[in-house]
């Protein structure tokens, strides 16, 4: 018996949200952490009707959930407001700077990139809890705008090559040093230690030679 194939479509509502500049910071992966901050708080079984695709997030549920659909929009709708304020972690700074985590774990201890505080997260299946440092958007956007990354390397690449010339300097300052301390250890050596000198001291130098 032949069987017909069954109709799948099934007619679907859709609403979309375009995340903007000034929450994304030009970052995917800043979007991407956006993406998953709204995610987070919708119940567990509406997560996966919400997809982010080209910094553009999509819900999408069939037309049998309307009344779903339209409460998930305004949940939604509601969470992107203020979302350019929401702190940016670690590796969200680094995309948007164009920066390495060394720079960062640099910049952060000595001030150049200020903290805005911690945070801790639960790792996906595990015990164990991290804690990590945020920074302020508004602050990264000023190190954007007024291309401090350019000058903070410029200023690291003199401090390094400071660094060398100092500890060339420091060298060069020791082997006079070490020099000095042999020559002084050689005149500081016990008088028996010379070669003749148990005759030179029996014969005295100022003892008439003998005829």
């Amino acid at each position: 018996m032949t069987t017909m194939p069954k109709n799948t479509d099934v007619a679907e509502l859709v609403r979309t949200w375009s995340l903007p500049w000034e929450v994304t910071l030009g970052s995917s992966v800043r979007a991407v952490g956006v993406f998953l901050e709204v995610r987070a708080g919708l119940p567990a079984s509406a997560r996966k009707a919400l997809t982010i695709k080209s910094r553009e997030l999509t819900l999408r549920t069939a037309t049998a959930g309307a009344n779903d659909f339209y409460a998930l929009s305004a949940h939604i709708a509601k969470s992107l407001e203020g979302l350019e304020n929401l702190p940016i972690i670690p590796r969200e700074i680094e995309d948007i700077l164009g920066i390495t985590a060394t720079e960062r774990r640099r910049w952060l201890a000595d001030g150049r990139l200020p903290s805005a505080g911690t945070r801790t997260v639960n790792l996906r299946g595990r015990a164990r809890k991290i804690t990590f440092h945020v920074f302020d958007p508004r602050l990264v956007e000023d190190v954007l705008d007024r291309g401090l990354v350019d000058t903070w390397r410029e200023e690291d690449a003199l401090a390094a090559a400071e660094r060398r010339r100092s500890a060339v300097w420091k060298r060069r300052l020791a082997r006079p040093e070490k020099r000095s301390s042999a020559r002084s250890s050689e005149a500081d050596a016990p008088t028996n230690s010379l070669r003749g000198w148990d005759e030179f001291e029996r014969d005295g130098p100022l003892r008439p030679s003998s005829c």
